[in-house]
């Protein structure tokens, strides 16, 4: 008897083991419909509210015009929901909705007033961009934002700019009275109601309400348009995608774009003490301990995969997060034209933007026409940077505040005017091409957090002095001035470093190879089929001073938090490859992110 228990028992777990549904979700579907591929259900939503872990939602080619917000996640890697297109289909999801019944008020100005009951419960034209670290630069902004024909239209100050002739950049203004939001925007030549003329209803494209959705993957989609509010590390930060607090999502292979703030959010949830730190390191340090109070933890939080995505057209962040993205792998991302309209401003802005990246890899990744290419802020520890490829940001390429490390920064294309800015401790550069300048500062006296080993558990607090950083086998060409470490309040270690043009050793490294006269002329060109680097490489910079193979041995352990440089299952490094994945001569690698690519005039596809 016992064993017929058990054996009817072990039939039932089977079976609950391998059950996976598949719903199918079609433009011509009814939402009364059971799902199946021959009877489909309408909305996203509701095969949302349908599926159970193990389940997997298949979209078909259409534009659907809703907010999906997950009820459950999945229960592991192996048994997760996923939310798919079907194959070879061109899915759109958008926050926005069209809008007819333009109104020509003058030359290229139309207007339209609909009733505040199309929005729901939620007004982007009433609902004010703010926040932690927010600038509205002297005037309002809000979430809402008009498009004509899929690209926006810039919010104009006052109804008077709108009223004027078209500029570079055309313009809306909106007003919202008790009963009806009123719109006027410029579209020059042409009229809103022959064209795709659509506005922001939704906060949100693809996000759950309540933390804790597991194992979500989000796969192939295009998702556009979404009234996203301000995130700023103290508060619930919301993306037009956004993980909410949770563990474990794959989100790959999608178009993100046209976010008031943010593309996809990674970050934290959201409580009472959201947006009241009044701007300060003590209200940050609050947040945290918050956090970790309210499950913030290796178990429980983060260890998303974030991969081969387009981000663009975000006005904060292309990819941000506070906390939550700990654990994470972000790779393989096109990320571009982020905050390049300047509207407001603040400190968030950046084409990714992390607090405590923990454990996260950021690798293979393109990041081009942002503000910040990337900003490590607050607790990198246990972060590695390799073979990305950065040009045309505006500030600089990578910004790391206040981390103690150890994190590492390796095989990097940096093409910006501006490289670097230093104000942390612990980074090991190492086989990057630096064409770029670099500021480092003397001493900044926030004291911020270090954690125990591949935890988020805090270990200490201690303020940011200059130095304990490495920079072994790197390129420097035209800006790069390592001087500045001359006076380092703690040790530094460089060695294997090539300095070509105008570019300055430290005096820290013993025998540099100076090339004052030698000009790689370097070039990024974009072509059909990606970007290429033009590049003259002399076979001296190689050639006249051996250069010791990077490890952990050799990096040794980053001064504050007193950690080995080590990957995050704890074991060594070897930088053993190069940008393209290329083995590495291991007892005299070359310098510069490329190993032994041949002189003279090279031409190299480098996305």
């Amino acid at each position: 008897m016992k064993m017929a228990i058990f054996t009817f028992s072990g039939i039932i777990a089977l079976a609950v083991a391998t059950h996976a549904a598949e719903f199918h979700v079609a433009t011509n579907g009814k939402d009364s419909n059971p799902g199946a591929q021959a009877a489909p259900l309408r909305t996203i939503q509701r095969a949302a509210d349908l599926a159970q872990p193990g389940d997997a939602i298949t979209v078909h080619e259409g534009v659907y015009r809703e907010r999906i917000a997950p009820p459950r996640g999945g229960e592991s890697d192996a048994k997760r929901i996923v939310y798919q297109t079907a194959p070879g289909e061109k899915v759109e999801i958008k926050g926005s909705e069209v809008v007819k019944n333009w109104v020509k008020v003058q030359d290229d100005v139309w207007k339209v007033t609909v009733p505040n009951s199309f929005f729901g419960g939620f007004n982007p034209y009433s609902d004010l961009i703010h926040g932690d670290w927010f600038s509205p630069k002297g005037r309002q902004h809000h979430t809402g934002a008009v498009y004509l024909n899929g690209e926006w239209l810039a919010e104009a100050a006052k109804l008077d700019e709108v009223l004027k002739p078209v500029g570079a950049t055309p313009l809306w203004f909106g007003q919202v009275d008790q009963e009806n939001t009123t719109i006027w925007a410029q579209f020059k030549g042409v009229d809103p109601n022959e064209q795709l003329a659509e506005m922001n209803v939704r906060r949100t494209v693809f996000y759950p309400e309540k933390p804790g959705m597991n194992y979500i993957t989000v796969r192939g989609f295009t998702l556009r348009h979404a009234a996203t509010p301000w995130a700023p590390p103290t508060a619930e930060q919301v993306g037009l995608v956004g993980t909410h607090w949770s563990k474990g999502w794959i989100i790959e292979n999608n178009v993100i774009s046209h976010s008031t703030c943010s593309g996809i959010a990674l970050g934290k949830y959201g409580d009472e003490w959201d947006n009241k730190s009044a701007n300060s390191a003590e209200g940050y340090v609050k947040t945290i301990e918050h956090a970790l109070q309210n499950g913030w933890n290796k178990e429980t939080i983060g260890h998303h995969i974030v991969r081969n995505n387009t981000i663009s057209h975000c006005e904060q962040a292309g990819i941000v997060g506070s906390l939550g993205a700990a654990f994470s792998t972000v790779t393989g991302n096109t990320i571009h034209d982020i905050h390049v309209r300047r509207l407001f401003s603040g400190a968030e802005m950046a084409g990714i933007k992390f607090h405590a990246a923990i454990d996260v890899e950021i690798s293979r990744n393109h990041i081009y026409r942002t503000c910040r290419g990337l900003w490590l802020d607050w607790m990198a520890q246990g972060t590695r940077v390799t073979a990305n490829l950065f040009h045309e940001n505006r500030d600089q390429d990578l910004f790391v505040e206040v981390d103690h490390g150890p994190f590492l920064v390796d095989n990097n294309l940096f093409l910006s005017p501006m490289t670097l800015l230093v104000v942390s401790q612990g980074g090991a550069y190492v086989h990057n091409l630096i064409a770029g300048g670099i500021r480092v500062n003397d001493l900044d006296r926030r004291q911020t957090p270090f954690h125990k080993p591949h935890s988020t558990e805090l270990a200490g607090m201690h303020d940011n002095p200059c130095g304990d950083d490495r920079y072994y086998n790197n390129l420097f060409v035209e800006r790069g001035d390592l001087s500045q470490y001359d006076a380092a309040r703690l040790p530094v270690w460089m060695d294997g470093n090539v300095f070509l043009k105008g570019t300055k050793p430290s005096r820290h490294e013993t025998d540099p190879l100076l090339k004052p006269q030698s000009d790689p002329a370097f070039k990024l060109v974009e072509k059909a089929d990606g970007f290429y680097l033009e590049v003259t490489f002399d076979k001296a910079w190689a050639g006249e001073r051996p250069r010791k193979l990077v490890t952990t041995e050799l990096l040794g352990r980053a001064a504050i938090p007193n950690l080995p440089y080590e990957r995050p299952e704890g074991t060594p490094i070897r930088v053993n490859t190069d940008y393209f994945g290329k083995s590495r001569n291991e007892t005299n690698p070359t310098p510069g992110p490329f190993e032994n690519t041949g002189t003279g005039s090279l031409v190299l596809k480098v996305w």
